[in-house]
């Protein structure tokens, strides 16, 4: 099996810290760690610790944090040939807030200087024996390309759909399988209150086959043709949610490319996000398919 993302990359630096302050105070921070991230990155290590060959396309600058972004991928396995460095420009970084006992956090990040990955830069073979294709709509133009070059050659889309933002709509018109945060329901819904049912019964407007919204620990919401179904969060004692959305979106695939039942492949992403969640950093507690598997035996 393999899988080709498309989309953001990051380095992460997260300090912890025992509950956020108030503005214009100082507060001393329990520890500090620094680590890969970004959605469809994150997503694919995920990917690749469940055994899936993975390969990325992004950008990073040529700075020492696009020097980590890369080696945290190449650790994992994961190709980095569709990696481009642009010359004297920033990666992107974040600065993450967590809170100890709860695991909330708050992200401060920059977008990184140069331009966006642009059609011609993706080789012509990019998606040569690809099972999936994982994009986050954050690079328009690339993106749009690779949905519609997948679409010509039946490689099923994900949509990680974290916010509505220019030509996402459209490009949800391209994907298979949208799988959106509660922030881009909130958005697409509109109004004043956001009735979740609703939320997702409007993105069948897409065309996917599946569409789902993840609620954080209230679960998720799954459309499925006229199917409409919750998958409850699992309890786990939360060192630090940062990361979880994107392993869930891995999970997804995974079940998705094992050909399970949509309820099993949202049960599964749901479980393997969780796991995540009791190691601090967005990578770190990744857990492997067999305790995961173990996870869910244990929780019928």
């Amino acid at each position: 099996m393999k899988v080709v993302g498309l989309g953001q990359c990051s380095l992460d630096n997260l300090f912890y810290i025992d509950s956020f302050p108030a503005p214009d105070t100082k507060k001393e921070v329990i520890d500090w760690t620094t680590a890969g991230g970004g959605p469809v990155a994150t997503a694919l290590v995920s990917l690749s610790r469940l055994g899936v060959d993975c390969s990325f396309h992004g950008i990073t600058g040529d700075d020492e944090a696009g020097r980590k972004i890369a080696d945290s991928l190449k650790a994992e396995g994961v190709d980095i040939n569709g990696l481009t460095v642009r010359p004297q420009s920033c990666s992107q970084v974040a600065f993450i807030a967590v809170e100890k006992g709860s695991g909330r956090r708050t992200i401060f990040w920059k977008r990184p200087s140069a331009g966006p990955l642009k059609p011609m830069e993706l080789p012509g073979n990019f998606l040569d024996n690809t099972d999936f294709l994982l994009i986050d709509g954050l690079m328009t133009e690339a993106s749009f390309h690779a949905a519609i070059k997948a679409r010509e050659k039946n490689i099923p889309v994900m949509l990680d759909a974290g916010r509505v933002r220019e030509g996402m709509i459209e490009l949800a018109g391209l994907c298979d399988y949208v799988v959106a945060s509660e922030e881009f329901g909130r958005e697409f819904a509109g109004g004043e209150t956001f009735d979740e049912e609703s939320a997702v019964r409007q993105m069948n407007s897409f065309g996917s086959r599946v569409s789902t919204i993840t609620l954080g620990e209230r679960g998720s919401i799954t459309i499925a043709g006229n199917d409409i179904f919750r998958t409850p969060a699992f309890r786990v004692e939360v060192a630090d949610t940062t990361g979880a959305g994107d392993v869930f979106h891995g999970g997804y695939i995974y079940g998705l490319m094992k050909k399970w039942d949509i309820k099993e492949v949202v049960r599964f992403a749901s479980a393997f996000a969780a796991l995540k969640c009791r190691q601090p950093g967005g990578r770190a507690g990744i857990p492997a398919l067999r305790e995961t598997e173990d996870f869910l035996s244990d929780n019928v």
